[in-house]
């Protein structure tokens, strides 16, 4: 795909991009280093919460099971409504009030994974998505200061494993896939997307920052409102845009800051209107 020669403008050291077709998982087009090693910052929250998701359906824990400060549940760390601040473990608001992001949010729901499985998130998360997709080289570093939320290293071929699966599911139930995926979790309630300024609304799924009307955003212009995916301090994205058929996975090792804000939304754009045509 000749739109995906874009990253070698940006001002960045080293990028790779793959587009993934979402009926078969083929691989329409990759650019840059497939194979290199990227922390991924908060797209690591996609996988933390795939593996939730699993652990969901193995009956490890429920969604509505107690997690989090008190009247908080497994549905509000997923959905960023716990009500716990960004990076401490200091409750701001009550369960279900606002849409606040926390990075906590995910060590707690680390946490009971954790203390529900009897198996360390790292080799759960492993076991549970990375193994049985092939991403070898995807890992989720426990040193990080927020492993589940911000600790996950992976390449540009596996999260091309990855966004095959969330848009043909074979380790969740489709359904659950879907109700991940779409504003079924506090709908229409406001809040930050980091880096993009406040939002009303501030919609999530359960794991998954959903594009809807969100004005400024990430994802481009073109981007229908069922887009999801996250996007990643470190300069790292991956969207599934349900209405193009198709999923984009980003890479790069310059932190997230205005050029990304200016880059990624036109780059979405060029993507979305190749795959058009």
């Amino acid at each position: 795909m000749e739109s995906l020669r874009v990253i070698e403008q940006w001002p960045v050291p080293t990028a790779a991009a793959v587009v993934v077709r979402g009926r078969d998982g083929a691989v329409l087009g990759a650019h840059g280093p497939q194979q290199r090693e990227f922390p991924l910052a908060s797209v690591t929250k996609l996988l933390s919460s795939y593996a939730a998701l699993v652990a969901v359906e193995e009956g490890v824990f429920e969604l509505d099971d107690p997690a989090g400060p008190p009247g908080s549940t497994v549905r509000h760390l997923l959905a960023h409504t716990s009500g716990l601040a960004f990076d401490e473990h200091r409750t701001m608001a009550a369960p279900g009030t606002r849409r606040l992001y926390s990075n906590a949010g995910f060590d707690v729901l680390a946490q009971t994974l954790e203390q529900a499985s009897g198996i360390p998130f790292g080799q759960y998360a492993a076991e549970a998505v990375f193994q049985p997709l092939g991403m070898a080289a995807t890992r989720i570093d426990p040193g990080h200061r927020a492993p589940a939320g911000a600790g996950g290293v992976s390449t540009a071929a596996d999260l091309a494993r990855f966004a095959a699966e969330l848009q043909a599911p074979r380790l969740l139930h489709p359904s659950t896939v879907e109700a991940a995926t779409r504003v079924v979790a506090w709908p229409g309630l406001s809040g930050v997307l980091p880096g993009f300024g406040h939002q009303r609304p501030n919609d999530w799924g359960l794991g998954f920052e959903l594009r809807g009307g969100k004005a400024p955003h990430w994802t481009g212009a073109a981007s229908s409102p069922g887009t999801f995916g996250h996007f990643g301090q470190s300069g790292t994205f991956l969207w599934v845009d349900p209405v193009a058929g198709a999923a984009c996975v980003c890479l790069t090792d310059r932190d997230f800051g205005p050029w990304a804000a200016d880059a990624w939304p036109p780059f979405t754009d060029a993507v979305l209107a190749e795959l058009a045509d």
